[in-house]
């Protein structure tokens, strides 16, 4: 089985269905059968290269009276997860140059590395407050995923994986994913939102099957308020 995972680091609806996801599979008789991968999505090409307090960001967005709310619900919803959310430490950032990085990591070292590259750095931007398009840290978050130094060195020099990288956005947008996370299962039925791992166990078991005819949507698209990201 196919499924393919359209997400951005800068959403923490991402890092919590990421987890969820993790959890069904563990739960699936035959996961080794499934070859999950991560596919870039940008919430936000607008943002500058140069890191910001995310805090700030958010509030000139939704309006700060919302915002403490907000990440008080996400806060608790990460914590269910092991995932700890330190929204006064995150640094608001373009994430395409960490997108690419992430292809590098598919196309030559494989799902696996790809997958821990992806957890890696989403909790660099949400724990840990990193600067996840410094090239110097993207190569360190990548090398403790299984990545070549060398060769990511080499890479972030250049330009590679840039064209690849906003043709795979441009044909998600494409597609209809206005949020994330979206999973597509086997190119035909998407799941939107970070939905319980019991969730995504009976789309993979219905999948399986073959009986799904379709698999809604879930959450109302706005903004990060209910399971996905909107942009």
């Amino acid at each position: 089985m196919k499924v393919e995972i359209y997400s951005d680091i800068a959403c923490p609806w991402c890092y919590v269905g990421k987890r969820r996801f993790e959890r069904a599979l563990a739960a699936f008789p035959g996961a080794e059968d499934i070859q999950v991968t991560y596919r870039p999505y940008e919430l936000d090409p607008t943002t500058p290269a140069e890191p910001a307090p995310l805090r700030e960001r958010l509030a000139a967005k939704f309006g700060a009276a919302n915002l403490d709310g907000m990440n008080a619900r996400l806060a608790d919803v990460g914590a269910g997860e092991g995932i700890t959310f330190d929204f006064t430490q995150a640094l608001a950032v373009n994430t395409l140059t960490a997108h690419r990085v992430l292809w590098l990591a598919l196309t030559e070292f494989g799902p696996a590395a790809q997958a821990a590259l992806k957890d890696r750095l989403l909790a660099a931007y949400f724990t840990e407050g990193e600067n996840v398009a410094d090239h110097d840290r993207l190569t360190e978050f990548a090398v403790e995923a299984g990545l070549d130094r060398d060769r990511v060195v080499a890479f972030l020099a250049s330009d590679e994986g840039t064209d690849e990288v906003r043709r795979e956005i441009a044909e998600a947008r494409e597609m209809g994913v206005t949020a994330v996370p979206t999973f597509v299962f086997e190119g035909k039925w998407a799941v939107q939102g970070a939905q319980e791992a019991s969730t995504f166990l009976q789309v993979l078991e219905q999948v399986r099957d073959q009986s799904a005819e379709s698999a809604a949507p879930a959450g109302d698209g706005d903004a990060c308020a209910d399971g996905s990201c909107a942009v």
